[in-house]
């Protein structure tokens, strides 16, 4: 939610080839952060997900600059979450003429971000 009722603006990215338990454990550590500290973490972390939630940082920061007309420097990530997307099923050939299911997991990633108070 919203922090004192302030504007919350908010980017999406859907069908990321990645897990989304992968891409939560990363979220969890920007959550709460304002954006100048959420680069500053994204940048030096060594996951994968990391490129992603960053492009959607960016995004969600430019949603509020440019639609809303809120300072980028006063901003804090109220919102930062990754659902399940659709799984891409693949097969692996096995012995003896058998198949194995694979399964390629998607997620959506979403950050909302507001006005807050940093220290």
């Amino acid at each position: 939610m919203a922090i004192d009722n302030t504007v919350e603006t908010k980017a999406i990215a859907r069908y990321i080839r990645m897990s989304p338990f992968k891409v939560r454990r990363v979220l969890d550590q920007i959550r709460g952060r304002s954006y100048r500290e959420a680069l500053i973490v994204l940048e030096f972390m060594p996951y994968r997900a990391c490129d992603p939630i960053l492009k959607v940082l960016r995004s969600a920061v430019a949603n509020a600059e440019h639609n809303e007309g809120l300072d980028p420097t006063k901003l804090v990530i109220s919102q930062a979450y990754a659902d399940m997307g659709p799984s891409l099923k693949r097969y692996r050939p096995r012995a003896q003429g058998r198949a194995y299911q694979i399964r390629k997991p998607t997620c959506h990633i979403t950050v909302a971000v507001c006005e807050g108070v940093n220290p």
